[in-house]
């Protein structure tokens, strides 16, 4: 790996050029409304984990257009929770096992993992949650599902999910404060959590993906931002189209109307979420309690452990 992007100095200074179509509120307020609208009950079921010190509950919830979307809900076992961090995954990642259960719950904090539909095929990370909207022909991947226009586009649907996990959170837990928290793909959908009208307390972001696409897939190589570049280079007429329809998703955009507490992190090494992409997003949010940690010479592993301390900082000065 090398310093391949914009120096330090450069980053703190850049502005993306992406720009939020005209229809860009419209399209979201009536997309969650819908699903709002469309969910039905949340199902709740203890299990055994195995710890003695968290205890744990198998959640179903409605998500985009009432779909059954699976969650992990983990809670300190001896005491009461003083807030609730709702997780998303990373890119191919699921929710797991019961029994992963994350240093969240070990700190005090209740912990709601979040599937990404139609994803979970990660070796160590296993999902439960179904896509059941097909798509026209895509990449391989998740990244052009349905991508010829944000109506069908797949992170249309991943992104409702997100809103309504902290809707769920709210009703499990409707006295305490939500925090959305994310690595990667789960950092893009925290910021969608954030920005799309779910009321959140704060926004914990790493080394984010799905920001500044037309930049991200002219710097970098590498999967999953790939994939559309594999698309583009089949349907070579649907450029304009693709870059229009990603627009809906951009982090860049949505973190305009991200007015909540944040706190991300950024590797200057990463060739996946390249720095000047995390940036473009980061220099957009709205709330002025804004603040980055950077990590020189990481690439996409970020802050790892040393910033998980970071942020349990952060989060207890906030609750």
């Amino acid at each position: 790996m090398v310093h391949f992007d914009l120096s330090l100095a450069e980053l703190r200074a850049h502005r993306s050029d992406v720009t939020p179509p005209s229809d860009f509120d419209a399209f979201w307020e009536s997309t969650i409304e819908g699903s709002r609208a469309a969910h039905g009950e949340t199902y709740a079921r203890d299990v055994d984990n195995g710890f003695t010190l968290v205890d744990t509950s198998d959640i179903t919830f409605s998500g985009f257009a009432g779909d059954p979307i699976s969650a992990w809900y983990h809670r300190p076992a001896r005491d009461a929770p003083t807030a609730v961090v709702v997780e998303f995954i990373g890119y191919s990642g699921g929710r797991g096992y019961a029994h992963q259960a994350s240093d969240w719950a070990l700190a005090g904090y209740a912990h709601l993992k979040v599937d990404t539909r139609g994803q979970g095929y990660g070796e160590f990370s296993p999902g439960d949650t179904a896509d059941p909207h097909g798509s026209e022909p895509a990449t391989p991947g998740s990244m052009t599902r349905g991508i010829r226009s944000p109506e069908t586009y797949f992170y249309r649907r991943v992104f409702t999910d997100a809103v309504r996990a902290v809707d769920v959170a709210h009703e499990l837990a409707p006295d305490l404060p939500v925090f959305v928290a994310g690595v990667s793909q789960g950092g893009g959908i925290a910021t969608a959590a954030a920005a799309l009208g779910a009321d959140v307390a704060g926004s914990l972001i790493d080394v984010p993906f799905l920001s500044d696409f037309p930049r991200s897939t002219s710097i970098t190589n590498a999967a999953p931002y790939s994939e559309i570049v594999r698309y583009l280079v089949a349907h070579r007429d649907r450029i304009e189209e693709t870059f229009r329809t990603l627009s809906y998703f951009d982090g860049v955009n949505l973190a305009t109307r991200a007015n909540v507490p944040t706190l991300h992190s950024v590797a200057l090494m990463d060739e996946i979420c390249p720095p000047s992409t995390v940036f473009g997003a980061f220099n957009n949010w709205a709330h002025d309690d804004k603040h980055i940690e950077h990590y020189a010479y990481n690439g996409h592993e970020g802050g790892g452990a040393l910033h998980r301390r970071v942020q349990l900082d952060w989060l207890r000065d906030r609750v």
